[in-house]
């Protein structure tokens, strides 16, 4: 028996449904087709990523110097030892007056007095003690034609003193910074563009990256001892170096 009104309308709708399932199965399809052939092609790649990593450098020569001379004496007596200690250093605040104004964060204040035990030659004898004093003094340079003359005077006076590279900068370490982490950042965009030519795409947005950068002292010739001929006669050239750890989009 065939139903009428309602009934009938229901059964139009339904036919409707029927084919509007039919009709997306059918554009599922058609969007899988076209999603494969795009993959097959060369020139139709998806877009994606490319993590790097690439480094940056600047050479230069120090133009300043940290500084660090200590005067010592021993003695049976405290009070002795002491009192060496502050002749010597009367004559070395004497001996670099004419240098004294372009010292900068001088300090020379401190006395540091110990006991230094020898132990006894023979069984039974009473160790030795003796007194040592020391005072150190500390600066700064920004004229290493400085240099020479105040290791000259630490020599004369028997201070103790040690020269590496790492007390050796640049007054404008910030800037060569700066410069270095630039170059870093040139040649991962160099490098991404590369990669992404390779690719037939190229080289989008930064998605992320991370930086670190430090300086690298190269080998100095300097005196490391207090000998009447210990002068500096090469500083030799430093290095900054930034390295960065990118990640780009490729389009």
């Amino acid at each position: 028996m065939w139903l009428s009104g309602p009934e009938t309308d229901f059964t139009a709708a339904g036919t409707d449904t029927k084919f509007g399932v039919l009709v997306m199965n059918k554009r599922n399809l058609l969007a899988s087709g076209v999603l494969s052939c795009m993959l097959l092609l060369p020139g139709l790649t998806l877009a994606g990523e490319v993590s790097l990593s690439a480094q940056g450098s600047v050479s230069y020569e120090p133009d300043s110097a940290r500084l660090q001379f200590t005067a010592s004496a021993e003695n049976e007596l405290p009070q002795k030892a002491t009192q060496q200690v502050t002749a010597l250093m009367n004559q070395w605040r004497e001996g670099i007056k004419k240098y004294r104004s372009r010292l900068n964060n001088y300090t020379d204040a401190n006395v540091t007095l110990y006991t230094r035990v020898i132990p006894a030659e023979k069984r039974g004898d009473e160790p030795l003690k003796r007194a040592v004093a020391s005072q150190t003094v500390s600066f700064e340079i920004a004229d290493l034609a400085l240099l020479n003359p105040l290791l000259e005077q630490a020599q004369a006076l028997g201070l103790d003193y040690q020269l590496n590279p790492n007390q050796f900068f640049h007054s404008d370490e910030a800037s060569l910074q700066r410069k270095a982490l630039a170059n870093a950042i040139a040649e991962a965009r160099e490098k991404c563009k590369f990669v992404a030519s390779q690719l037939d795409q190229t080289c989008g947005e930064v998605i992320n990256i991370n930086i670190n950068s430090g300086m690298r002292p190269m080998p100095m010739m300097m005196a490391s001892a207090k000998r009447e001929d210990s002068v500096v006669s090469s500083i030799g050239e430093q290095q900054i170096e930034a390295t960065v750890n990118a990640t780009f989009k490729l389009n």
